[in-house]
């Protein structure tokens, strides 16, 4: 279960990754397409609800982040039982985690929603479709555990039967549920609420199937710890909450950016639902080294090799980069025909494209931030991962303010919100790997 910080290993962890997010932005992709055809104002709600349900499974994937940093860490160990016992104890604390975050959202989206925006039909549309939406939340928390095991243990082609068997399942019931065809119901936005949640359920009993299967419960002994550790929960919590408040941070200000968007009018809104998409497929390879780095750094630690991390983080980022150059010079190249997939309107794709170029320019900066960012988080002092991310969305959302709701400039200008926020990330984290504070941290 220990790891050398070669490119070949960096692509072999890597890349399943890079598939297993892959498949899901195609689900995304797909629907945003379909929601598309249906008209401006479901593409728009999408894109506002979408963002709100991003938040809560962010605070999944924040618990999951820290997660995978004890279990990398125990893997660097040699310490399966240690690292079973905190896949089941966690497993335990997302189920509660997401139920109270069901609940609290049920009570808290009418109220946000009622109070931010402005057209009254987006607050009707975006509170129906998250009543249904919220209910996948439980299986996704799950399945994001599982995803960290997969990758501490260096298992993470795994993560690949997961997104394909959600993504077709996702898919077809999109079609069939949004549209009405085959028999079903023609249901619209809220079909695409209820084919996410389904696929979400699906996606979690795959995951399931495949630790029973490959018989890994022998290697790892998960049924031994049955019991709930509260020791052990405080731990992770106090790895994982610094993550899980920096990812509402993160998220949170982007359902502001939306907000402040869907103020200046539904073209916008819709644009916007488009190019987060298109800021989705940029970023697949970019978050897959970056959660490489995550894990390969904490599990150098755990080897005490603290003097291969800063070699390890710099080629990792490398990768990255040339990754999104290659992409960007795709999406420049073909970005008319990229934009027309999600809805045949020559004039929202004219309206789009300014901005698409902002997004990508900003993607070369993502590219090396995202990774160093995750490489701070792998050091297991999460704490100083909180401190930075409230700076950099701090200065984010004094941007958004100033340019979109005061300003009120255009929407690529509205984007270069992007520059603000990994330009700012990338400063701060060189700054503290540079200080060398990260050494000897225990978890």
């Amino acid at each position: 279960m220990k790891v050398s910080v070669s490119n070949k290993d960096i692509i072999r962890l890597a890349l399943p990754i890079s598939l297993a997010l892959l498949i899901p932005q195609i689900n995304f992709l797909t629907n945003t397409a379909f929601l598309g055809r249906l008209g401006e104002t479901e593409l728009g709600v999408n894109g506002i609800a979408g963002i709100f349900y991003l938040t809560l499974s962010m605070i999944g994937y924040g618990l999951s982040n820290g997660m995978q940093v004890q279990m990398a860490r125990r893997a660097g160990e040699g310490d399966k039982h240690g690292l079973a016992k905190t896949l089941t104890n966690g497993v335990m604390l997302a189920t509660l985690l997401s139920l109270t975050m069901m609940v609290m959202s049920m009570w808290l989206a009418p109220l946000i929603f009622g109070l931010s925006l402005h057209n009254s039909e987006n607050v009707f549309l975006s509170v129906n479709f998250l009543y249904i939406r919220v209910w996948g939340l439980p299986f996704l928390m799950i399945t994001q555990l599982f995803n960290a095991f997969y990758i501490s243990i260096h298992k993470s082609k795994y993560l690949i039967y997961d997104s394909i068997a959600s993504t077709i399942m996702n898919v077809v019931l999109d079609y069939l549920l949004i549209f009405g065809e085959g028999g079903f119901p023609e249901m619209g936005l809220q079909g695409a609420a209820v084919a996410s949640v389904i696929a979400e359920a699906f996606g979690c009993a795959v995951m399931f199937g495949l630790f029973y299967f490959n018989r890994l419960g022998r290697s790892f002994p998960v049924m031994k710890y049955l019991r709930f550790d509260s020791e052990l929960s405080q731990r992770t919590l106090k790895v994982s909450s610094p993550l899980i408040v920096q990812f509402l941070f993160s998220i949170g200000g982007w359902q502001v950016f939306f907000i402040f968007i869907e103020h200046l009018g539904e073209r916008e809104l819709a644009a916007s639902q488009i190019l987060r998409s298109v800021f989705g497929i940029v970023s697949i390879g970019t978050w897959a080294f970056a959660a490489t780095c995550n894990s390969m750094v904490s599990n150098l630690i755990g080897q005490r090799k603290q003097s291969h991390v800063i070699p390890l983080i710099r080629k990792v980022v490398k990768l990255s980069f040339l990754y999104v150059v290659i992409i960007s010079i795709l999406l420049l190249g073909f970005s008319d025909a990229f934009l027309s997939l999600y809805r045949d309107d020559p004039a929202l794709v004219a309206f789009a494209k300014p901005s698409l170029q902002v997004i990508v320019i900003a993607s070369l900066i993502m590219s090396v931030s995202t990774v160093i960012f995750n490489g701070v988080v792998g050091t297991g002092n999460t704490m100083i991962n909180l401190v930075i991310e409230i700076f950099c969305v701090g200065s984010y959302l004094v941007y958004c303010y100033i340019v979109i709701e005061r300003l009120r400039l255009p929407l690529h200008w509205a984007w270069g919100s992007e520059f603000v926020y990994w330009t700012s990330l990338l400063v701060t984290c060189l700054f503290y790997l540079r200080s060398g504070r990260w050494k000897g941290k225990k978890i």
